[in-house]
């Protein structure tokens, strides 16, 4: 795939990082992963990301992402874009990033580099770095300690043509529109906060097409009627959908550090999938836990 097909293939409907799937002895379970991810695929997903943060890219070495890329790419099979996450310092992103598109991947999300707060110089160079070393196209992701500035992202813009999308999990409504406005359509936007529906009205008035949706992991009807439903406008079914099912799924999540991961990723098992446990440093949910789940996944079928 073109870089200017997936950067119009990201702005064209929802987006889901499915979650990594571990056997019994925590290694990757390729069949599994194939079978969830062919799932996914049927519903209406335009790009899918591979060892993302909700398929626990924190936790898997640079070596494992190849096979999990590959496996993704075979079994979307054409029917949504399949990008890599990407990461760490820049040696090791530029080598995870030859490997993903090595192993099929349309393009790569740059997540935040390891640890330590870095100055715009430093980012503008770890970025173009990245960037010129493949020929995919690149998401950039705005969280944490690695925030970039208009002018940072700008200047990229003018040197890396395959730098394609902006992603913000920052919350910092005022300066995403100040990106928005100032990039305008040189990029596509995606919002990237946990539990990305919870903030979607804000950021589709900030001028973000689109956002991922970590529970397309396991009620994807329920997730495509959401996006449907905020990108026509109608904000009663938005409303209801949020109180009856995010708002209690938000409840559950924030009870434990990690659970953001962990709870999509026992809602997937709950649906079917050998998806394993989380790896350390998280921590599944309890078996009540799972219960409450359930019972929101069941009133929720739909």
């Amino acid at each position: 795939m073109d870089v200017s097909t997936l950067k119009h293939n990201l702005g064209a409907g929802l987006l889901s990082f499915p979650v990594t799937h571990f056997d019994a002895a925590g290694q990757f379970n390729a069949e599994s992963y194939r079978r969830h991810v062919d799932w996914l695929s049927g519903f209406e997903a335009a790009t899918l990301f591979a060892a993302g943060g909700t398929g626990e890219f924190f936790s898997l070495s640079p070596e494992e992402i190849p096979a999990i890329v590959a496996a993704a790419k075979e079994a979307a099979n054409g029917r949504a874009a399949i990008v890599s996450g990407c990461g760490y310092g820049t040696e090791v992103a530029i080598s995870i990033a030859k490997a993903a598109e090595k192993a099929g991947a349309d393009g790569i999300l740059l997540l935040p580099h390891y640890l330590i707060d870095a100055p715009q110089e430093g980012l503008y160079e770890h970025v173009r770095q990245v960037c010129q070393s493949i020929g995919i196209g690149v998401m950039v992701y705005n969280r944490d300690n690695s925030i970039i500035l208009p002018d940072t992202l700008a200047r990229l813009c003018e040197v890396c043509p395959n730098l394609v999308g902006f992603k913000d999990g920052s919350g910092d409504i005022g300066l995403v529109r100040q990106i928005t406005a100032t990039m305008g359509d040189r990029l596509t936007y995606l919002g990237g906060m946990p539990t990305a529906e919870l903030f979607a009205e804000a950021y589709l008035a900030a001028g973000f097409t689109t956002y991922s949706s970590a529970v397309f992991n396991f009620v994807p009807t329920l997730a495509v009627e959401f996006y449907k439903s905020l990108r026509g406008g109608d904000r009663a079914n938005c409303e209801r959908i949020l109180t009856e099912f995010f708002y209690p799924f938000m409840a559950l999540r924030s009870r434990r550090k990690g659970y953001a991961v962990a709870a999509v990723k026992a809602g997937v098992r709950l649906q079917g999938f050998d998806a394993g446990p989380v790896r350390s440093p998280l921590s599944d949910l309890t078996g009540e836990e799972e219960a409450i789940l359930l019972n929101l996944i069941g009133t929720h079928k739909r």
